[in-house]
């Protein structure tokens, strides 16, 4: 007799194989065209599957934007976490606001390199903040779990300071990542005269570091 499981293996194989292409296909559609300009043919075309396999893997175009969204801020976030965790051992639990900024700040720029496998990742995100669906935008506004922590460790680093305080300059340090998209480092680009560069993803993560810091110490 043939084992039927010997059959299921390779079907459950192609299934996953056919997420993932339409998964990525679909990131990259998104963040280089925008949300309202891609379709469902467009995506499937591009991942190479057949035209049902949006609605039978995801249900809907707007549900598979949902499924890349998560899956992508989840993943910055686990980043972010994990070097904060980090700073945390180094100092015994109470690391500088430095490196808890260096934390926040880094896996999102890091992204963005040029040379960076999650570029394309990074543009999606920052397309999702202003294209985003519904759902994502519950999401971007009620979610705040993955900044609490950041809020909790600068509140510890800066005892001194009044709670609100600490919030707000927390927020000013979020619209420093938010600015850092790659049409405002263009016009950046412009204004300098062309002496300002995208690429050198250190130099920035080191100048936001500085920036950031001093409002913090202020």
């Amino acid at each position: 007799m043939s084992d039927p499981l010997a059959h299921e293996a390779p079907a459950e194989e192609n299934e996953a194989a056919t997420k993932a292409a339409v998964l990525a296909a679909a990131e990259r559609l998104f963040a280089l065209h925008g949300f309202q300009n891609v379709s469902v043919r467009d995506i499937t075309a591009e991942a190479g599957v057949n035209l049902a396999s949006v609605n039978y893997h995801f249900g809907s175009k707007d549900a598979l934007l949902f499924e890349i969204f998560r899956r992508r801020t989840a993943e910055l976030n686990r980043e972010r976490a994990r070097m904060l965790h980090e700073a945390n051992a180094r100092h015994g639990g109470a690391p500088p606001v430095r490196e808890i900024l260096e934390a926040l700040f880094a896996p999102p720029l890091r992204w963005s390199a040029p040379d960076n496998a999650r570029r394309i990742s990074l543009q999606f995100i920052i397309r999702a903040r202003g294209e985003g669906t519904a759902e994502m935008r519950e999401a971007l506004q009620h979610d705040v779990s993955h900044l609490a922590r950041f809020a909790d460790a600068l509140i510890a680093a800066r005892p001194d300071l009044p709670r609100e305080e600490v919030y707000w300059r927390l927020h000013f340090c979020l619209g420093m990542i938010h600015n850092n998209r790659f049409a405002e480092l263009d016009r950046l680009h412009h204004l300098s005269g062309g002496i300002t560069r995208e690429g050198d993803v250190e130099a920035l993560l080191g100048r936001m570091l500085d920036f950031a810091e001093a409002g913090f110490s202020a």
